[in-house]
This record gives structure tokens, sequence and C-alpha cells, in this order.
């Protein structure tokens, strides 16, 4: 466990993607999460403090030195910006392996929505449900939950000083949840739903939710006042 980390969203493409940055204060090392656009704004102020990110829980005001890229799952909003940070701060990449083939599509998918982005990178690591993984001497716990695709995961990061982070990707939402329509993505309305409910909601209450997209949450909340997570609600998910 480590204490309460650096944690700066950064809002990218006309999809309002969430990228997190994720820097632990004892020594800045640092984690991206779901690098899908406006590589070279984060670059810049993560290597020389130009710019600002648009939300911040925390402060750190030292150097920061990349040494993860984890991704949540594979659409290309969250991965079409991963050959650029791959190749800037020359790192490996981690996605789950059920979600490889749906990468394998983001260049297509993004210009179906009148995107530009890069050759589809390659993920170097996989992991499974329920592994802890340490990055940046910060413990993540990897949270399987298909349903939005086949590989999506939540990671949650244990912190010993306050309430755990979960980074979501498009699982869950305030107040919403993943699509499960988009094509090639092996979306299932019903296991998305059980995943939540069997995965998610044992967490804390307090555990802070970072989604993809939106506003941020906490388990809590969304348990109490998710419609989708009601017994009678049917339809898809307002989010990609």
């Amino acid at each position: 466990m480590t204490n309460s980390p650096c944690i700066s969203h950064f809002i990218v493409t006309a999809l309002q993607q969430r990228c997190s940055v994720v820097t632990n204060t004892d020594n800045g090392e640092t984690v991206i999460i779901d690098g899908g656009g406006e590589s070279q704004r984060i670059i810049q102020w993560i290597d020389s403090g130009i710019g600002e990110p648009d939300s911040q829980i925390g402060e750190y005001d030292g150097e920061r030195k990349v040494v993860a890229l984890i991704n949540t799952h594979a659409h290309f909003d969250h991965s079409g910006h991963i050959p650029y940070f791959k190749e800037h701060y020359q790192l490996e990449w981690w996605l789950h392996e059920a979600d490889f083939f749906l990468q394998t599509l983001a260049q297509q998918s993004a210009k179906r929505w009148g995107f530009d982005i890069p050759e589809p990178a390659i993920a170097e690591n996989t992991w499974n449900h329920g592994d802890v993984h340490r990055f940046a001497n910060m413990d993540f716990e990897i949270i399987h939950t298909p349903g939005h695709t086949l590989g999506g995961c939540c990671l949650q990061l244990f912190v010993e000083d306050g309430p755990d982070h979960l980074f979501a990707g498009d699982t869950l939402f305030q107040g919403s949840i993943g699509r499960t329509d988009l094509p090639h993505s092996g979306g299932d309305m019903d296991l998305l739903l059980r995943m939540i409910r069997e995965r998610l909601w044992p967490l804390s209450d307090d555990t802070i939710v970072h989604p993809g997209h939106g506003p941020m949450t906490t388990i809590g909340d969304e348990k109490k006042y998710n419609p989708f997570l009601s017994d009678d609600h049917r339809g898809r998910g307002a989010w990609l």
C-alpha cells in the first residue's frame, strides 16, 4: 500500500476520455492510465511542467518519472496514443489479453468516428483477474469486468492513508454504465451488470471511482443511485 498519490486527470479528444496520470509522491514515479489522446500535451506537462491537467487530486511539485503504461480496455479513445507514449518513454504496455484483437482494430474504429490515430500499439504484457501488480511502488489489483469489452478491467489502487481509488474505464460511470452495442467488442449487458454487482459492489463504499468519461463518483453512491443497477432497468449505457 502507498500513501495518497497525486492523481492528475487529462480530459482528451472530442470524446472527453479521462487519461489519469498517477504519481507516487514519495518518489515521483508515475503511471499513465488510458493514454488515448493529446499525448504531446500530457508529455510536455509531465516532463517540463508546461500546461496543466484538467483536474487533480493531491499535490506534487517534484520531477516525475513515468515507469508504466497501463490500460483499462482497448477502445481507441483510451489506447489511440499509446504508440506515442511507448516511443517517448521507451516502456512496455499492459492490457488484458482478451482485448488484444480489439486493439488491432483501433485505427479502423477511430476512422469511423472521424479520428486519425497511428498504427495500433501492441501490448507486451497482460494480466488476470485478481492479480496485484506493483507499478511505481503502488499496488494495483486487476478486476476483470467484461461486458463493455471482452478484456475490460477496473484497476484498484490501494491507499494506506485514505480511500482506495478505482480506475473504472468504461465499466462504471456516475449514474450509468458502459455501452454494450459497439462492434467487435464482445458487449454483453447482462454480463456487465453481473460483473459490477459481483466484483465492484463488494469494494468499500468510500472507494473513489475515476470513470473513463464524465464526473467522478464513489462505489457507495453508485450502489445507491445508479439506475442501471436497479432490478427493473434495461437499456444500453450512456457513454462510449
